[in-house]
């Protein structure tokens, strides 16, 4: 605020000298009005002849100036010199003759700058010169007494300026210093909070004017508290899922260098295999979750087939299906049939698949079917993924349970790590997509309720469904 108050008194200075030099030149002004009119009232006309009759008392008392120069000039009807100087410059030729109208001019006279009042008289001289050329009057004087007098003005305007500009600005450093010291404050305490403090700001004790802004922190805080929590609880919970299948491997190890049976050193050695793939998929599985998290609104989605990533998807969960001797069947358009094509990710969406189809194995008994549908919704054109299994189902009072990471249905002797269906949500979310679960009932499996995965792409652009 200090540097444009600076840069305004300069500014301020040449618009006072401008207003100084109009106030100073009016009074001046009006005696050149009244010297002229005086002048016009000597031209007299005599035996037809223009004459112009000025005393010298009167001469003397015109040019009786001690600081500017006075020029007066009279010139006849015919232009003919009459009275005063010889040199003084004509007025514009296009300017309107008026009778006795005096008019004001800036001209120059031997190098200096003059003020010129002006006037024609129109006089009747029998056989003369017409009436359109009458008796031009001229007085003109220099300058020094206006700029003397718009200097003083200057002066008288500027110098308590002086004082009165240092005052201001210790004015406004004390106004500034006293209105920033809220702020200053809020500062303060903002600094000197812990890094784990996320309780929200007092904003009773700061200016109006930042109320909003102390708002807008209050919040991100509470978002970031939120967030900060989810993630403390699930690295607690991941350090608790991985803890179980390590301690596992550590005391399967210890007994296998205790054994000295080679069929009971196999067992041992097939029991490390089987937690250490368990340890192996729980950390897949939360390295699939951070990245549906983290990466999934950063990456650039592109025109994707669902139909080349579910066989994709397929054909890798084949031999698992057949070790347990599962049905696992496809439904669905072939590829380029129908418009199945949306605006994804591919990668995360075949984790979305492969999650689904995982779970269904995982818990569909042997003999069991597994069937995954690829289908379009024949009233609102939406693209659906079904994911159907013959397996023991999941209770209605557990369906929003289930997509909690490490969450487990009760009941259940299958290893897994609790988080495929909190995958499948986050993907599903990142695409702008609905999941529902309910019983499946399938033909030839009817004691056994099954799961049915409905997954809806209702928030991202297909092409042509039909």
């Amino acid at each position: 605020m200090l540097t444009p108050l600076l840069l305004l008194w300069p500014i301020s200075l040449a618009l006072t000298w401008l207003v100084a030099q109009n106030i100073a030149g009016k009074p001046f002004d009006r005696a050149l009005e009244y010297n002229v009119q005086a002048l016009a009232k000597l031209v007299v006309v005599k035996n037809n002849q223009v004459q112009f009759n000025l005393t010298g008392p009167a001469r003397e008392i015109l040019r009786a100036d001690d600081t500017d120069q006075v020029y007066y000039q009279v010139l006849g009807p015919r232009g003919e010199y009459l009275s005063g100087e010889h040199d003084l410059p004509l007025p514009p030729d296009e300017e309107k003759l008026t009778n006795g109208e005096v008019r004001l001019r800036e001209d120059v006279i031997q190098g200096e700058d003059v003020r010129v009042a002006y006037t024609w008289i129109k006089v009747e001289v029998q056989g003369a010169a017409p009436a359109t050329s009458p008796v031009l009057v001229q007085v003109a004087e220099t300058l020094e007494k206006r700029k003397t007098l718009a200097t003083e003005i200057v002066k008288g305007t500027m110098v308590p300026q002086f004082v009165t500009l240092p005052l201001a600005v210790l004015l406004v450093w004390l106004a500034l210093v006293r209105g920033i010291k809220p702020l200053a404050q809020l500062e303060r305490r903002i600094r000197a909070r812990k890094s784990d403090d996320m309780s929200p700001l007092d904003d009773t004790a700061v200016p109006e004017e930042v109320a909003p802004l102390v708002s807008s922190i209050n919040d991100l805080l509470s978002r970031l508290k939120v967030s900060l929590t989810t993630q403390k609880r699930f690295l607690a919970d991941a350090a608790h899922q991985l803890k179980t299948p390590l301690a596992g491997l550590r005391m399967q190890a210890d007994l296998a260098q205790r054994e000295t049976d080679a069929e009971d050193l196999k067992k041992s050695l097939k029991q490390i295999g089987r937690a250490s793939i368990r340890a192996t998929h729980t950390v897949n599985q939360l390295l699939a979750l951070a990245r549906a998290e983290t990466t999934g609104r950063s990456l650039a989605k592109q025109r994707v087939d669902l139909v080349h990533v579910v066989s994709e998807v397929m054909a890798d969960s084949v031999p698992r299906a057949l070790e347990k001797q599962i049905d696992l069947g496809y439904d669905g358009p072939a590829a380029g049939e129908q418009a199945t094509q949306l605006e994804g990710n591919p990668t995360l969406l075949k984790e979305l698949v492969r999650n689904l189809l995982d779970n269904a194995i995982n818990y569909t008994p042997e003999k069991g079917q597994v069937t995954l549908r690829l289908m379009t919704d024949r009233f609102s054109g939406v693209l659906v993924l079904l994911v159907e299994d013959s397996g023991p189902g999941i209770l209605e009072s557990e369906r929003e349970l289930v997509f909690q990471p490490f969450y487990r249905t009760l009941g259940t002797n299958v290893d897994g790590s609790g988080l495929g269906l909190a995958i499948v949500l986050e993907i599903a979310q990142q695409h702008g997509a609905t999941i529902t679960i309910e019983d499946a009932r399938l033909p030839g499996h009817a004691q056994s309720p099954g799961t049915r995965v409905t997954v809806r792409f209702v928030g991202i652009g297909q092409g042509g469904a039909e």
